[in-house]
């Protein structure tokens, strides 16, 4: 990108335009609606950090709490900034009481999710078009047409990004983390569309740095801002030249903005930096989170190397590496991973071109066995659920659940015949025919993720919400408090106070200490010991009942009553004994 680096090089690419056919949009809608949809609707929100978000947003919309500060019980939120609150508890405002808080929070963050799937297929699509990304021209014609080369690139890119295993569950959730991922692909947009879609990407940079930065990733915002003021500074290009005043005014935005949130008391600049680093524990969950984009990341810089500085390599090379540091830093941490998923499967798709027939023929045969034994399993331990054989397998499922009791629904079995027999179809369609479409070697691995999903959002959906929700906790819960009292869980975590105030519909308090809910005046008080362990003895306090979590035998629950407190009649209680519910 200086002088130097822009000598001529040899693009490794040899593409025909036989090679660049079209995938047929109602085929990749498809694909992104199978994606999105499942586990949209019909759910609980989930332990731990789906519920925590949902809870500070639904205390937003109740008037519970004060937009600027959310909070849960008078607990404030450990991360996410302030903006992801803000957008669910304005559409749960917006929505309600027509569409259930949980669902209603839960849209904009699907919507999130298409927008992430776009910016990805946009910003592969603009960088295959620059010319260093362009095929080779052949010697007796027949090259690929760029927009055609380009579409195809995109195409995979899109495949890659639905099939990476780490984005399946945290794409879904209800969390910041969806939200700041929107940020860093929106910048990784900026950066590809600069030459075709000016206006279009300095829009682009001045949102997606401050949005990160709202969103509770000031740092990453500072580190992207860096990495795209790099490209631009060696690109000797002139429309990044043009360029980098605007990335330089995204990142002093969102510096200020994280500046101006830390100075108010919200949630701006935090110390997130895990000083132990384990290398066995980075690479476990870089070799799976990052399922199968990284190995074809890593074969594109390997043939592109000698393009290494080009913007369709360097974008996305310097944006992935942003996450893979913040992740590292933070020990780890898979959800900061997850903002190098986008930039790796633009990097993936740069793959396909080169890519060997062998090796894809590699990717097709494993994702079909891989995909179709976890499909056939999915569906065994369902006719077990059900149908109580094979009996080891329904033995297995009542031992991990205890007291689950299947109920059937055509709702989910329909869908999941039908996304079952378009597997199938899938399968037979690749294996028995030699096309040639650069995407063909990703449309298996991203079809079976999307087929696993719906499978678990349809037919296993009632025993994770089971094995995933507390609505359970607080069924076993109600019969002990009245409803609408008021209970101190002092140490009890977001999750648990949001689940006594939506699923128990009781007025919560997580005070820090058992002492100061004395002082409250609560009559209820809930505490989470280890489990097989003695209930402690607070003074004032009469022991209830103590329960252990089903699906979470490390936990116990206590519950007790204020001495001075009179339970309503009719209500068990326990009349004053302990004891210890199965």
């Amino acid at each position: 990108m200086n002088a130097r680096s822009q000598a001529p090089v040899i693009s490794p690419a040899l593409v025909t335009q036989k090679a660049v056919q079209r995938l047929p949009r109602w085929a990749l809608l498809l694909f992104c609606a199978a994606y999105v949809i499942p586990g949209l609707i019909g759910r609980d929100p989930w332990k731990n950090e789906d519920i925590a978000s949902f809870g500070h947003m639904w205390s937003l919309a109740l008037g519970q709490a004060s937009w600027l500060h959310p909070n849960v019980g008078g607990v404030l939120p450990s991360s996410g900034g302030i903006l992801p609150y803000w957008l669910g508890g304005a559409f749960i405002s917006v929505l309600s009481p027509w569409i259930d808080p949980a669902l209603a929070a839960r849209i904009p963050f699907a919507l999130l999710l298409v927008a992430i799937l776009a910016l990805t297929w946009y910003a592969c699509y603009n960088l295959a078009l620059t010319d260093a990304a362009q095929p080779l021209p052949l010697a007796f014609g027949g090259e690929a047409k760029p927009h055609d080369y380009a579409r195809a690139v995109a195409d995979g890119a899109l495949l890659a990004l639905i099939a990476s295993l780490g984005l399946l569950q945290l794409g879904h959730e209800t969390t910041p983390e969806l939200l700041q991922l929107t940020g860093s692909t929106m910048f990784l947009f900026s950066l590809a569309a600069v030459q075709r879609k000016p206006r279009q990407a300095r829009l682009a940079a001045l949102l997606s740095l401050p949005i990160l930065a709202a969103s509770g990733s000031p740092a990453v915002a500072a580190m992207l801002g860096l990495a795209g003021i790099l490209v631009c500074w060696r690109s000797s290009k002139e429309h990044m030249k043009t360029h980098l005043p605007w990335v330089l005014a995204a990142m002093l935005l969102a510096i200020g903005l994280a500046s101006v949130l830390s100075a108010t008391g919200l949630s701006g600049w935090v110390w997130r930096v895990d000083p132990e680093f384990s290398l066995k524990e980075n690479l476990q969950l870089i070799s799976w989170f990052t399922w199968p984009t990284l190995p074809l990341a890593v074969l594109t810089i390997w043939h592109w190397r000698r393009q290494i500085w080009r913007r369709h390599i360097a974008v996305p090379l310097l944006t992935a590496a942003v996450g893979f540091a913040a992740s590292i830093a933070m020990g780890a941490n898979e959800r900061a991973l997850l903002a190098a998923l986008p930039p790796l499967a633009v990097l993936a798709a740069f793959a396909l071109p080169i890519l060997q027939r062998s090796l894809g023929s590699a990717i097709d045969w494993f994702s079909v066995c891989f995909f179709t034994a976890c499909a056939g399993g999915i569906w065994l331990i369902y006719m077990a659920m059900h149908k109580g054989v094979p009996v080891k397998v329904a033995a297995n499922v009542a031992k991990l659940v205890p007291g689950y009791v299947a109920q059937f629904s055509w709702l989910a079995l329909i869908p999941a015949v039908l996304g079952t027999v378009l597997w199938l179809g899938l399968v037979r369609w690749r294996t028995a025919r030699q096309t040639h479409a650069l995407w063909k070697s990703l449309v298996l691995p991203a079809g079976g993720v999307a087929l696993c999903w719906l499978l678990f959002m349809t037919l296993w959906l009632p025993l994770l919400d089971q094995a995933k929700s507390y609505r359970l906790v607080l069924a076993r819960m109600s019969p002990h408090i009245p409803a609408g009292d008021q209970i101190c869980a002092p140490g009890a975590p977001v999750g648990l106070l949001t689940a006594m105030e939506y699923f128990g519909r009781y007025r919560v308090d997580g005070l820090p200490q058992a002492g100061q809910a004395e002082a409250s005046r609560c009559p209820w008080l809930v505490l989470r010991t280890p489990a097989h362990t003695q209930a402690p003895s607070v003074p004032n306090w009469h022991m209830v009942v103590r329960y252990n979590q089903r699906t979470h035998n490390s936990e116990q629950i206590v519950i007790y009553r204020r001495d001075s407190h009179q339970p309503n009649p009719g209500r068990g209680d326990g009349q004053g004994e302990s004891r210890t519910l199965p």
